[in-house]
């Protein structure tokens, strides 16, 4: 499976404005795995789960195939960075007792992605997958913001988007399954700071590359009349989690 790099082009301004997780959910992590030794974060992009988990783990890998985003990945003491395809690491057998993929793994060669996993886990490890769609701010802007994805950009998302859309249900989770609590990002956000987002999305610079044309300057006109103030406004995306062991 040829590596589709939809991230690298950007890949600062994705490191800027891509949400941030809550702590709670490396909390159940870290107090789920069997150890809080080792753990690996596959597809980690700028690094933002990397760098919670070794809030918990002695050790984090992260790898990415990205070179770009790499470069650009938030640094940490117990962070180490690595350029490589989530379904070919360099981790030793038995080596990790966490796996994690955050807005990752629907860009993956699963099958392949799950055999790295079986090899790498130690007994009882724990693989976790999370995904997050559409941001919620208020009526009128969410529905500024839904008709841009899937009206204005909609055509260019990569097919893979539609597992994210799905909250990855219909995925293959070959592991010994347990329920993860409903966890939900909260973050302030100006509107710049929504605008920058929204420039990060793949589908965004799709539209971009095949038109010459940025679509986001109109979407910057509605979205100012919407807003109303200048001060920041909660926005809210709702995470969708798998997690399981190795049986």
């Amino acid at each position: 499976m040829t590596f589709a790099d939809h991230f690298s082009v950007g890949s600062a301004s994705y490191a800027k404005f891509r949400p941030h997780y809550p702590d709670a959910l490396f909390d159940f992590l870290a107090e789920s795995a069997p150890a809080r030794r080792d753990a690996w974060d596959a597809g980690t992009g700028s690094g933002q789960a990397a760098v919670s988990l070794a809030r918990w783990f002695a050790n984090v890998i992260a790898t990415d195939p990205s070179a770009s985003q790499i470069d650009r990945a938030t640094r940490h003491p117990r962070v180490t960075y690595r350029v490589e395809p989530a379904e070919r690491s360099s981790l030793e057998p038995s080596s990790m007792d966490l796996v994690t993929a955050a807005q990752a793994v629907h860009w993956f060669d699963r099958a392949r992605f799950w055999m790295e996993v079986r090899r790498v886990l130690r007994s009882n490890g724990v693989i976790a997958i999370w995904t997050y769609n559409l941001f919620e701010i208020a009526p009128p802007i969410d529905e500024i913001v839904r008709q841009f994805y899937g009206g204005t950009v909609g055509p260019y998302w990569p097919p893979e988007r539609r597992l994210v859309e799905q909250r990855y249900q219909p995925i293959d989770f070959p592991f010994a399954e347990f329920d993860a609590p409903d966890f939900v990002i909260e973050q302030l956000m100006t509107l710049d700071d929504v605008v920058g987002y929204i420039r990060t999305w793949s589908a965004t610079r799709g539209f971009i590359k095949h038109h010459q044309v940025d679509p986001v300057d109109d979407l910057v006109k509605e979205l100012t009349r919407a807003w109303q103030s200048p001060e920041p406004r909660l926005a809210r995306w709702p995470i969708a989690m798998r997690v399981g062991r190795l049986a």
